[in-house]
């Protein structure tokens, strides 16, 4: 199966056209005078009108719809370090993401390099082109310094959603844990298996919905990252806690809640059963998890689970959030992705779990119906309702927090403007 599967994803990609993306004119050329509008000599008029105003670039070009996702192909999926070349299919993979899920158009770039400083300089001197910039499948720590140094000299959004769209997704299914299970965030405790880029912003994120710091607890390779150890660099030290605890068996005893950014393998039953009441685990490596579902579900009936697998309950899937996020500081003309949107899209993705699920949504999914609770906390990456709601939440989070260009026009307005992009 797995043979006859390869088959028939490298026959996919090798159909004609080849790859999955392509560029599609927006305006007429049928005759003489529509050449002479698109070319010369009618190009002049946009030309001369952004020399006067740079911001009039949203108004004459297609800036404010182009989005560039840019990686080195150091970090990609499961594969690791396979090179910029080698990544370029999920590139295009994500390309067709946002622009069938929120009709953004994108170009994917790959550098060839991994200098950090090399890498900056390079998506710094192609800011005209764009209207944000999604960085990809980026290694970390490098990941934490490129991003950062972006945002600072760059003028408008750079999301690197390895980070921050796992953030964001996880974030609200821990959102409507606490609300299923009755518990206070301030009162949990969070082991995260996995120390990455993903693990990290996972980590800032949480404590941003009440999550106490110094209960949450990250584990890497060498086991669990405390101020016993000598082998932590810069980022890490920020989560070394006080614990006597060594391995990941020792620190999820008695632990509420469990997210896995690792590998498969990594949790057994027994580690379930030592949770406390009610736990939740969200064990996300791909396409295997920490521990399997059946495994997992097996153990314990108060358990809550989720994976990065569509053939379980509650998938944690970073679809529910990029296209979306950047739907909304795109509309903006956002300078950058603030907190505030970041969380306004948390709160948006939790919020509409818990509303009646509509039965076009129960169609997309073979008639399985859904319904807020253990086994539905997220929701479906093929539910409609998801790009109105963390869309607007994100474009409104964008003019309050003070990086938009423009202001929101109101909830009713912004509808019909998400109408005009609407593809699926």
């Amino acid at each position: 199966m797995e043979e006859d599967y390869k088959e028939k994803a490298l026959a996919y990609h090798r159909a004609h056209p080849r790859g999955k993306t392509g560029i599609v004119s927006t305006k007429a050329t049928n005759n003489a005078y529509d050449l002479a509008l698109a070319y010369s000599p009618g190009v002049a008029y946009p030309c001369l009108e952004i020399q006067r105003d740079p911001e009039l670039a949203y108004e004459y070009t297609n800036r404010g719809n182009l989005l560039g996702i840019i990686s080195n192909g150091t970090s990609i999926l499961g594969l690791g370090d396979i090179g910029a070349i080698a990544g370029k299919p999920v590139m295009e993979g994500k390309s067709v993401l946002f622009k069938n899920f929120a009709g953004i158009d994108v170009f994917d770039i790959e550098l060839n390099t991994k200098d950090p400083d090399e890498f900056i300089r390079a998506v710094k001197l192609m800011e005209p082109t764009f209207g944000g910039i999604n960085l990809e499948d980026i290694k970390a720590p490098e990941c934490f310094y490129i991003e950062e140094k972006l945002i600072e000299i760059m003028d408008i959004p750079i999301f690197h959603d390895d980070q921050h769209g796992t953030a964001i997704i996880t974030c609200a299914a821990v959102i409507n844990y606490l609300v299923l299970s009755n518990k206070k965030a301030h009162d949990v405790i969070v082991v995260l298996n996995g120390a990455g880029a993903a693990a990290v912003a996972i980590a800032k994120l949480i404590v941003h919905i009440g999550i106490d710091k110094e209960k949450i607890y990250l584990v890497d390779s060498k086991g669990v990252i405390s101020n016993k150890r000598s082998d932590l660099n810069s980022m890490k030290q920020g989560f070394a806690r006080e614990t006597n605890a060594e391995t990941l068996s020792d620190i999820m005893k008695d632990s509420d809640i469990f997210i896995g950014v690792s590998k498969k393998d990594q949790v057994t039953k027994e580690m379930v059963a030592s949770m406390t009441k009610d736990p939740l685990i969200l064990a996300m490596a791909n396409p295997d998890p920490e521990i399997s579902y059946p495994d997992a579900i097996s153990v314990r009936e108060d358990l809550i689970m989720g994976t990065g697998r569509s053939d379980f309950p509650n998938q944690v899937n970073n679809l529910l959030g990029f296209p979306y996020i950047f739907r909304g500081a795109l509309d903006m003309r956002a300078r950058r992705i603030t907190l505030e949107m970041k969380l306004a899209a948390t709160y948006a993705l939790a919020e509409l779990a818990r509303q009646e699920v509509p039965q076009y949504v129960s169609d997309a999914y073979e008639g399985e119906q859904f319904q807020f609770g253990k086994n539905y906390i997220i929701p479906k990456p093929f539910d409609p309702r998801v790009y109105y709601s963390v869309s607007t939440a994100v474009a409104e989070a964008a003019h309050a927090s003070g990086v938009a260009r423009i202001p929101f026009p109101g909830r009713e307005a912004y509808k019909l403007h998400l109408d005009k992009y609407k593809i699926k």
